[in-house]
């Protein structure tokens, strides 16, 4: 309690807000949550941009929002809030009623935040709000932004966005598109549609085709309108970077017939087996779920939950498996179960409640995701993390790109049941992942 006490200290002179649209929404208007944004609603994902003191130096509170007014006209469902129609299944009210705006000072300089001793995992909950959506529905923000200047006039904007909205490519879609109108350019997307009324919502045939929930979700008892998930065995984030020369190494180690692994195959068929050597015999994890992105991110660059989910199987003991051939399995070996997700929520009408990310092992592969892209006053964030809340107790390993300028390498955010952070960090030094004292 000591060190939260100190580390929640070291961020103050807290100020809230909101900020809606520059312009009213047509008063009808909601947004429709499709099936698969209903099985992640439990989730919210937390990203912090870092910035150097040059991004926002000189900028007024008000010259920050001005863009904000005008980047919210073409998003205005991440303005809403959610309601229930007659059947009890949620959409958006598309009612203007804002994202929460956060200002902080840090009394820190950002050379010495990321210097501290500590890991930075766990700091970085006081530079992005833990919100969640409920238990008021109709009172609940669905975004929160946070500023927190440090003392050398260094900046970090905390993003804290409800899962139900989009995946996290959506997410770092919809800060880049910020940065475009507050640098001048033209939004880089489609509107998203809306419906002026709550409709029958569509799904891949019509009809359901199982009785079974896939194998990626975990049902979990119904939360009603308080949209949290807390797992039976607490967890705890951790943070690590796969330098250029340890990413390289690896992948050459686990090559097959004279071609390196993918960085990120490589970098989770390592953890997999480190956790399955941890927890053991019956309950190593031989199935765990793969999230990444989709042809759908990169064609639409729409505000949902497009990204493919998939699951993969192992027959044989992991902890005794061969690297290489895990990372081989985790690339080709992925069965998709986005139509299983889908026709699992529609089954009872969008009301049941589940969790993806710790139904199983999770790893979510953010490659993908142009998180660098977010630009401000033409400065590029010095580093960029991301971690999902709601996690189940299986836990998730998220793999991020590493600063621009940074050689190749990679990020990597761990949520694991805390009891098992110290086995798996050892682990990980074993394996040359991390430097620890």
């Amino acid at each position: 309690m000591a060190e939260v006490d100190q580390e929640r200290g070291l961020v103050y002179d807290i100020k809230l807000s909101s900020v809606g649209p520059g312009n009213v929404t047509g008063q009808d208007s909601i947004f429709e949550a499709r099936n698969m944004d209903l099985a992640m609603k439990l989730h919210y994902i937390r990203c912090v941009y870092y910035f150097g003191s040059r991004a926002f130096e000189g900028l007024t509170t008000l010259a920050i929002k001005e863009p904000i007014f005008v980047w919210l006209n073409r998003f205005p469902m991440t303005a809403g809030r959610f309601r229930r129609d007659e059947s009890g299944r949620p959409y958006i009210k598309c009612n203007d009623c804002g994202v929460r705006f956060i200002e902080a000072k840090c009394r820190t300089s950002l050379d010495e935040w990321f210097e501290m001793s500590d890991d930075i995992a766990m700091r970085e909950k006081f530079l992005c709000s833990n919100s969640i959506i409920g238990p008021e529905l109709s009172f609940s923000p669905l975004i929160y932004i946070q500023l927190t200047k440090f003392k050398c006039g260094g900046m970090a904007v905390g993003l804290s966005w409800a899962h139900v909205l989009g995946d996290v490519f959506s997410a770092a879609e919809y800060m880049n598109n910020w940065s475009r109108v507050a640098t001048g350019f033209g939004l880089n997307r489609p509107i998203n549609k809306m419906a002026d009324g709550p409709t029958k919502p569509k799904y891949f045939n019509g009809r359901v085709k199982v009785s079974e929930d896939p194998l990626s979700v975990k049902r979990v008892d119904s939360v009603g309108d308080n949209w949290v998930f807390a797992a039976k065995r607490k967890t705890a984030a951790f943070s690590f970077d796969v330098t250029p020369t340890q990413l390289s190494h690896l992948r050459s180690k686990l090559s097959r017939n004279g071609i390196d692994s993918p960085a990120f195959e490589a970098i989770s068929a390592v953890i997999w087996r480190c956790i399955a050597g941890i927890r053991g015999g019956e309950s190593e994890p031989r199935i765990v779920t793969i999230c990444k992105r989709s042809e759908d991110n990169e064609k639409f660059r729409v505000l949902r939950n497009n990204q493919v989910v998939l699951v993969v199987k192992a027959e044989s003991p992991v902890m005794e498996a061969n690297p290489s051939d895990l990372a081989a399995l985790m690339k080709n070996g992925g069965i998709d179960e986005r139509a299983g997700i889908e026709e699992a929520v529609e089954r009872d009408h969008g009301l049941p409640d589940f969790i993806v990310y710790g139904a199983n092992l999770t790893f979510v592969n953010l490659e993908g995701a142009d998180f660098y892209d977010f630009e401000y006053s033409g400065q590029k964030p010095v580093r960029v993390s991301c971690r999902i809340d709601g996690v189940g107790e299986n836990g998730a390993v998220l793999v991020l790109p590493a600063a621009e300028g940074g050689g190749g390498g990679r990020s990597v955010m761990a949520i694991l049941p805390e009891n098992e952070v110290a086995a798996v960090k050892s682990e990980l030094k074993r394996e040359g992942f991390l430097l620890m004292g």
